[in-house]
């Protein structure tokens, strides 16, 4: 979700006038959990140096960076605050702290993939880092999992609008690129969500036959 005044328009605008910053910015901003279009300031970045407007190596380093240092930030913050909130909210809607524990150990088992993989899906870009804190996951192999996956994830994007861009409009590459967004976040949540549906399932069957 993105701030709605941030037209294509109005983000053309604010990479023309900040450039560099606004590409670091912008997807530093978004890992924060802050409602800024990030990946999508990153394609316009990539787009105008593909346009030669912008260079295109600086771009890149800017978005690795601002990934990779909005990553670490929501890893800390998940880390020194994540779980005493998830607990907050475990009340509110009634899932016992034992529920909560168990959700948090599956996701520590998955927790590389997810911050590697999460670059590149809606919602779980943001929410990786803090989720890495929460369940603990060594610094180390977080830093090093979280700057391969924002290396990667901003190679795909800027490379992508910088060749792409020159084929097709920038408005075609936004919408292309936040379908591919929204397919990725559908498959991991089957993937995720499914399984443990079908576990509670097989778990009350069992019950009912006892």
């Amino acid at each position: 979700m993105s701030l709605e005044f941030l037209s294509l328009e109005r983000i053309q605008e604010i990479a023309h006038q900040y450039g560099y910053w606004a590409v670091f910015l912008g997807i530093l901003l978004e890992n924060l959990g802050i409602p800024v279009p990030g990946e999508t300031v990153t394609i316009v970045g990539g787009f105008l140096a593909g346009s030669n407007e912008l260079n295109y190596w600086l771009v890149l380093g800017d978005a690795i960076a601002g990934a990779a240092i909005g990553g670490t930030c929501g890893y800390l913050i998940g880390r020194k605050f994540g779980w005493s909130f998830m607990l907050q909210v475990g009340r509110i809607f009634r899932i016992s702290e034992d529920r909560l524990l168990e959700m948090k150990e599956q996701f520590s088992n998955n927790a590389t993939k997810a911050v590697f993989f999460g670059r590149f899906i809606a919602l779980l870009r943001i929410f990786a880092g803090p989720l890495a804190g929460v369940a603990q996951m060594p610094y180390a192999k977080f830093f090093i999992y979280n700057l391969a996956g924002a290396a990667a994830w901003a190679s795909v994007m800027v490379t992508l609008a910088f060749f792409v861009g020159k084929i097709v409009s920038l408005e075609e590459l936004v919408a292309l690129t936040a379908k591919f967004g929204i397919v990725a976040l559908a498959i991991a949540f089957a993937i995720i969500f499914v399984p443990l549906w079908l576990e509670a399932r097989k778990a009350g069957v069992g019950t009912s036959d006892q």
